[in-house]
């Protein structure tokens, strides 16, 4: 990771996949598995560049509306 954090985009993915993935204390499941009633699996590769640009994209184009 780089000391100014600049690259946070690209890890947010893995962050949220953290959070979502935690096993809570009080429940015993994670915030995933309570939701939708099963385990959260990651896939091969979750810090895919596409995302990030396509959530840029999105975004540019809600500022121009």
């Amino acid at each position: 990771m780089e000391h100014r954090q600049k690259n946070w985009p690209e890890w947010l993915a893995s962050a949220k996949f953290a959070v979502n993935s935690k096993v809570h204390t009080a429940t015993k499941v994670s915030s995933f598995m309570a939701n939708y009633e099963r385990d959260l699996r990651m896939r091969r590769d979750i810090r895919k560049k596409e995302k990030v640009e396509k959530a840029t994209e999105f975004v540019e184009r809600i500022k121009k509306v």
